[in-house]
């Protein structure tokens, strides 16, 4: 196997995109000389029309992390997320009453009102709602609004590279999508009407090169769902008093802001998609390189859906669960997690109930958690791959020392013993999950544990990991054997310091040198007394943790 072929083998995905982009740099002086003015400019942009789905999660997570891997390879990578507050309200809101949705329907959402007060508009409402977890998430992205860059004047360049070439952008419309199409004959730029503040309802007519200025009517004919003001006129297209239509400013922003990195869905890079276009106006209109991952004309691919029980997150559709939301399901830095070991070309199908992908989730975090600190080798490569994907997931800054690990089950288990968390970190020191010089940090990160299985168990988990620990031996039949072997383990537990392990061997010594009885008959014996069911917890590891109750129960049959 040669060098690069195992290199590729054992990469994260996010340092073979910023090894691509870097090289890429290197080989243009258009885009070198953006890098050398502003840095490796990673972008990403959403649309706060309502609820932003946990599937736009993905892409963030995914930006953040190649900027990340830009930053550790010694160069400046900057993660950026506006809020595209300059589309309009297009359908009814159920957050706005029948009055406010139709005095703003086709208004942007930076104009509307706030349904909740203390933040500046409808807007930046639905965007602070994921921005403002982004800190759990580990996300380190700056943030800008589309709207106050159109204010700013940072598309005014833009704006009249793409008005005097509106012949080259309407040709482009022609040839993807036919002459039928209405952008194939309209100028690209929806200007803010000055009266009623809609932007959705103009129809801009004329544009004058030398003047800089755009002849514009607001009608009822331009959308179905919005009615004019009926005013008209010549006003200038740039600081903010319009927009250009979506496709036409994914191509515009690139230039604009410098973008060296963009991906997104992979519906938005479908052939004839508005990716297609965007790179088709980037090239031929604004002389640009479309950032990675298109080059040229090729679009390159989009990342996968992320999932939930198999239905496509839609924030127009409404299925599916809020990235605020998703924290209920699973903790930040779990999901984060989850999304970072997960290359993007893959689909996330990850379903909470009544399934192991939680405990899958858990297990495969601490795992990696192990590998880093160098507590299991799982050979070369997959150590390598471990580590990696352990130092873009995690959260903050990494401790010095592994974090105590309680397997989320276990944790389950004992949530389930003891009401008081201090208890159980004292069982837990007992069993050496939890150092006996634990910090207060490496404390509260065990109880964050605690919390969530409690939350697991209560909400998600199947029932044979539910149980009721027996005040008294319920009314269940067991053979002679059964009872001397149960009496046997209640001697061992009374002497002697035991571990999971000791204990489990034990278990299979009482049963094979001791009393000849089959194991199954052993364990579903010892649930049925401890449980009053015939399955539960891993045994050794529960009888440890409620070693007095047990052996109380045991001698009493």
């Amino acid at each position: 196997m040669g060098k690069q072929e195992h290199d590729s083998e054992v990469k994260h995905w996010a340092d073979q995109i910023a090894e691509e982009a870097i090289e890429r740099v290197k080989k243009n002086p258009v885009l070198k000389k953006i890098v050398a003015k502003s840095g490796f400019f990673v972008y990403d942009e959403k649309t706060p029309s309502g609820v932003i789905h946990i599937g736009s999660g993905r892409g963030w997570v995914i930006h953040d992390a190649i900027a990340k891997a830009l930053r550790d390879k010694g160069v400046k990578g900057r993660f950026v997320l506006s809020s595209d507050d300059m589309d309009p309200l297009d359908k009814y809101s159920k957050v706005l009453s029948k009055e406010d949705n139709e005095k703003y329907m086709g208004v942007p959402f930076r104009y509307i009102p706030s349904p909740v007060k203390g933040y500046k508009s409808f807007g930046d409402y639905y965007f602070a709602q994921v921005t403002d977890l982004f800190p759990d998430f580990g996300i380190e992205a700056e943030l800008e609004s589309t709207g106050e860059e159109y204010e700013k004047g940072t598309f005014n360049k833009t704006i009249k590279i793409a008005l005097d070439n509106a012949d080259k952008i309407q040709k482009i419309y022609s040839e993807i999508y036919g002459e039928e199409v209405a952008a194939a004959d309209k100028l690209p730029f929806n200007v803010r009407c000055p009266k009623c503040g809609r932007i959705a309802t103009t129809l801009a007519l004329e544009w004058d090169k030398q003047k800089e200025k755009l002849y514009f009517e607001c009608r009822n004919d331009v959308v179905k769902w919005g009615k004019g003001c009926g005013y008209k006129g010549w006003i200038s297209p740039y600081n903010g008093n319009g927009k250009f239509p979506w496709k036409v400013e994914w191509a515009a922003k690139w230039p604009s802001k410098g973008v060296i990195i963009e991906t997104a869905g992979k519906d938005h890079f479908t052939k004839g998609g508005s990716r297609t276009i965007a790179c088709k106006i980037a090239v031929d209109v604004f002389n640009y390189p479309p950032p990675y991952p298109s080059s040229g004309y090729y679009t390159g691919p989009g990342y996968e859906f992320f999932t939930v029980g198999g239905k496509k997150m839609s924030t127009s559709k409404g299925r599916g669960i809020g990235f605020a939301e998703s924290i209920e399901f699973a903790p930040a830095k779990m999901l984060r997690f989850l999304l970072v070991r997960t290359r993007p070309n893959a689909v996330i199908d990850f379903d909470p109930y009544g399934t192991n992908d939680i405990i899958l989730l858990y297990e495969r975090y601490d795992r990696a958690e192990r590998v880093y600190f160098g507590k299991e080798d799982q050979g070369e490569k997959e150590n390598i791959k471990q580590k990696r994907i352990y130092e873009l997931s995690h959260v903050g800054k990494i401790p010095k020392r592994m974090p105590p690990q309680v397997p989320l089950i276990h944790a389950a288990t004992l949530v389930q013993i003891y009401e008081d968390d201090n208890d159980i970190i004292q069982n837990l020191k007992e069993s050496e999950h939890v150092y006996k010089d634990a910090t207060k940090q490496e404390i509260e990160y065990v109880k964050d544990r605690l919390g969530f299985a409690r939350k697991w168990i209560k909400e998600f988990a199947e029932d044979q990991y539910r149980f009721e620990l027996q005040e008294k031996v319920p009314d269940v039949k067991l053979s002679e054997k059964q009872k001397k072997a149960l009496k046997l383990v209640a001697e061992r537990l009374k002497k002697g310091k035991w571990t999971e392990q000791t204990l489990y061997n034990e278990f299979y010594t009482i049963c094979r040198d001791e009393v000849d009885i089959d194991t199954k008959e052993f364990f579903r014996a010892a649930y049925l007394v401890l449980l009053n069911k015939e399955r539960g917890p891993k045994l050794a590891g529960f009888l440890l943790a409620v070693k007095s109750k047990a052996v109380k129960l045991f001698e009493s049959i």
